[in-house]
């Protein structure tokens, strides 16, 4: 206990060794539903899943370990699913890209992260786009999410007049995601903590007894480590660079830039840690130990590395140091033993989870100031156009040149700044580009 004191210093933020591991737990409860989540997309980009399963765990472990020992912050690090659904759904989907050159462009991406942030360009970026869009941002990845949850599980279903319609409830797999829906937000409703492991879970059994899903065949323990075999250094940065990725490589370091930003400050506040003026200690190496975490990702197999906003159950809990990140590391450790489990994990298991994270990312829609129709425009042509287009990166653009343009029109020309005008220009070339 004396060396974790020394080395986290939990009494010096009102907190206590235990108090960091309970955190820790809790933490780990409210984000392990990602093992089953995470590779279930990234199979759906044609990675093979027992690498992608290792992958996504091994990419958790390291990340919220640098996190946790180097930037000594109560937030665990692994692939987001905003932006896997990014990597499956669009760079290795509607794009055409291999999974192999996607993760050449993710790793070219932490790159450029790092470089942003050890220069501090990071931070004119940061304030250059309106907090409006940036939450508009948030949502139309949350709506995008929750569509893709309601086609995996058939909710929702093709068209051929008006494009998507309701699909067939009466389907026994969508009619237990619809169960799963309604299970895991009651739960999160009654603040249970593990509501959607417990959600995921559930389902999965029922559809095993109902015979919806195959039952195990063996031992769901293995006594070896996996690891991502398949897809250790397998990332194509040639590719990425020969193909001139530059919007998605674009699409994927905004997206990283601005949910650390979010979730690491939001998460600081909670953690009464933020002074007065906004500085936060350690900030710097937080936002460094996540653009390292993408990297070591796309070296691994997996995707873009992001603090996860899961962590601030573990901070509500007490966390207040790298300890609690550590914990969760460790918790991850010992699920490694447990992979056959989530091969018996079905789609309609884990689509409800991607309804329900989108419903919480819908959240910050209440922040976005619509009473003024120059922010409003570009805030919902951002918001639908991620889902309508299936392209979190056209989202982007059409809330950029929204804002730009609409604002010019308007004559707000203090509203614009030259940053915003150069990223707007960008998607209208990149648009442009498209017609041909």
């Amino acid at each position: 206990m004396g060396v974790l004191e020394k080395l986290f210093k939990p009494s010096a933020r009102g907190s206590s060794v235990k108090t960091e591991c309970l955190a820790g737990l809790t933490s780990f409860m409210a984000m392990c539903y990602l093992i089953f989540v995470v590779p279930a997309m990234l199979g759906d980009a044609g990675m093979p899943r027992e690498s992608a399963v290792a992958a996504t765990i091994w990419v958790t472990i390291i990340a919220s370990l640098i996190m946790g020992l180097w930037a000594n912050f109560p937030v665990a690090v692994a692939p987001g699913l905003g932006i896997t659904a990014f990597f499956a759904y669009y760079v290795c989907g509607p794009a055409g890209y291999s999974w192999q050159t996607g993760l050449g462009a993710v790793f070219i991406s932490g790159v450029v992260f790092l470089l942003l942030t050890a220069t501090r360009v990071r931070q004119m970026i940061i304030d250059a786009v309106p907090m409006d869009l940036k939450y508009a941002i948030v949502v139309g990845i949350g709506t995008f999410i929750a569509f893709i949850g309601l086609k995996s599980c058939g909710i929702v279903a093709a068209d051929a007049s008006t494009f998507v319609t309701l699909g067939n409830v009466g389907d026994p797999k969508t009619l237990l995601a619809i169960v799963g829906v309604s299970l895991i937000g009651a739960l999160m409703a009654r603040n249970v903590r593990g509501a959607m492991i417990i959600g995921i879970l559930v389902i999965t059994a029922a559809g095993m007894l109902l015979g919806l899903t195959p039952l195990p065949s063996g031992s769901i323990v293995s006594f070896s480590i996996p690891l991502p075999a398949e897809t250790f250094m397998q990332m194509d940065l040639w590719g990425a660079l020969q193909h001139g990725l530059i919007s998605i490589i674009f699409t994927l370091t905004v997206v990283d830039l601005f949910d650390n930003m979010g979730v690491l400050i939001g998460l600081s506040q909670k953690a009464g840690f933020m002074r007065e003026d906004g500085h936060i200690e350690n900030l710097d190496k937080a936002l460094i130990s996540d653009s390292v975490a993408t990297m070591s990702s796309a070296v691994l197999g997996a995707t873009t590395a992001t603090s996860y906003l899961e962590c601030a159950t573990g901070v509500a809990a007490g966390g207040r140091t790298g300890l609690t990140a550590v914990v969760v590391a460790g918790l991850f450790f010992l699920s490694l033993f447990l992979t056959p489990l989530v091969a018996l994990v079905p789609s309609f298991a884990t689509a409800p989870v991607l309804i329900i994270v989108g419903a919480l990312m819908m959240q910050e829609v209440g922040r976005i100031r619509f009473n003024d129709f120059t922010v409003a425009l570009p805030a919902f042509l951002t918001i639908v156009g991620m889902p309508l287009t299936s392209n979190i990166a056209t989202g982007f653009g059409f809330g950029f040149i929204a804002w730009v343009t609409t604002k010019a029109l308007a004559g707000r020309f203090r509203d614009i700044n030259w940053i915003m005008v150069l990223v707007a220009a960008a998607f209208a070339v990149n648009f442009a580009l498209r017609l041909h």
